[in-house]
Order: C-alpha cells, then structure tokens, then sequence
C-alpha cells in the first residue's frame, strides 16, 4: 500500500524522524520551510495524502478513507525501516494523526494535533456533515478552483489570515491541485465520514500537545474539551493566529514542536 504516497525524506536518518502530514487542499511540500529549520536536529518526512499533491487517482474509493490511509502510511514507514517516529499533523492530517496514535500507538513517541478534532460525536452529526461535505464536494468540481479557494478562506475559522501577506500565494499554490481529486478525498476523508475518536481519547497513552490558534474559536473549544478527556495532552493556544498556525505563525510553530520533540 506504500506505493499510494509521494513522499520526501531527509538524508539524516540518523536523527529522529517527524512524518509531517499536512491539511486538505495541501501537500507535503507546505512543510518545506519548516523542515530547512529542523534540519540540525530532525530527520523530517513529508506525504502527498490521497488526492493531494502528486498521490491522484487512486484505482478505488476505498483508498481514499482514514483507515487505509492510515495503513498505507504505517506500510511506508515498514518500507523506510522507521520504527518508531514523532509525528505532526494539521486539521485534515491532525484527524489522521489522531487515528494513527489510537491504533498504532506502538510507532510514535510524542504527536502534535495542530487545529484538529477527534470527529464528531453522533451518528446524527456525521450524516449532517455528510451532507454538507458532498454540496461542498459538488462546488469544487462545479465552479472555478480559484472562486472555491476565495470562498474558502472566507469562513471563520481562517478569518486570521485575510490580512496575511503571502494569503495570495497559499491560495495561487491550492490551484495546483486537481479539484475532482480533493472532491474524492472530501467525500471518503471528510470528518463526516471518520469514526468518533472521542471515547478512544481516554485511553490514549501516547503525550500530545494540542495546537490551536487564538482567533479560531471553534477548533480552541474542541481542544479544551480534548485536553479535558486525555491525561497525557498539553494545550498550547497560540496568540493572533487563527486555523493554519504554521502557515500564519511559523516561529512560534517551531518553537513549540522543538520544545516539545526535544529529549
């Protein structure tokens, strides 16, 4: 199944290694400034998730959903000979990263959930987002990429980045992407279609830091009812920043991964 993902991998496999999986509409690439600055100390390794980046067109659905997906990265990490590693993950990769903890949790030391949930509670509320999910799946293979990503970026939880200065350049490297494909990853990877993490969270022994920025008030509540449910999470909530905090704030990213990856 490791043949699913592109990926890039430092030379120093020598030092520990952080599998960095980015958010929807991203690519392992968005990692690229950050990994020059770990450089000296970590062995960082990057994906293209299913639907994202250079990883298209899977042959089935299938492929497209958390749990393989998630059995597709562990496969990659048996290939590289990675036994153990840290891990980070950001909103769409941070439900995954979650998911992998849960269920493998014997592969990573310590894991950094940035703007991310363990999904939704109910049956009910996942049917509901369901829903919204494939209106949203439907506008992105029906309009232009460029008008979806403007509308995108207009919800709330990304409100923080309007005054950004390289906004125009997120938005310019997003229509790189193949809509049909982040449609198919909507539809199977969408939080309306991941199991409930919630009730595993209380059994999780693997230490989290949960990042969440200021300004994105929806994802800062789910986190502190998170940290509430699990012993071994640490909250940091970062100021002036909104949902993409290692987009918008990437020193303060680096300074709170550091601190928290290092023996």
């Amino acid at each position: 199944m490791s043949h699913w993902f592109n990926y890039s991998v430092d030379k120093h496999r020598h030092q520990p290694v952080i599998l960095f999986l980015h958010g929807f509409m991203g690519s392992g690439e968005e990692y690229a400034e950050i990994c020059r600055e770990l450089a000296d100390r970590f062995c960082c390794l990057t994906v293209d998730l299913p639907g994202h980046g250079k990883n298209q067109g899977l042959s089935s659905p299938a492929g497209y959903t958390m749990s393989a997906t998630a059995q597709g990265l562990i496969a990659l990490l048996d290939r590289l000979k990675i036994d153990r590693c840290f891990l980070a993950g950001y909103s769409m990769g941070g439900r995954l990263a979650l998911y992998l903890t849960l269920n493998f949790p014997e592969r990573f030391d310590k894991v950094i959930l940035e703007s991310a949930s363990p999904g939704l509670k109910t049956a009910q509320e996942r049917s509901q987002r369901c829903q919204a999910d494939e209106k949203i799946a439907q506008k992105l293979t029906n309009i232009p990429l460029k008008s979806f990503l403007c509308q995108w970026y207009q919800q709330e939880i990304f409100r923080s980045l309007q005054q950004h200065p390289k906004l125009a350049q997120l938005i310019e490297r997003r229509q790189q992407q193949n809509p049909r494909e982040l449609a198919k990853s909507l539809r199977y990877l969408g939080t309306g279609n991941q199991p409930s993490l919630w009730e595993e969270l209380l059994n999780n022994t693997v230490p989290l830091l949960l990042l969440v920025g200021e300004a994105d008030r929806k994802f800062t509540a789910i986190n502190i009812e998170m940290a509430d449910r699990c012993p071994v999470a640490e909250l940091e909530i970062i100021p002036q920043t909104g949902h993409n905090i290692h987009f918008e704030d990437p020193k303060s990213y680096l300074i709170q991964l550091v601190k928290f990856f290092s023996p």
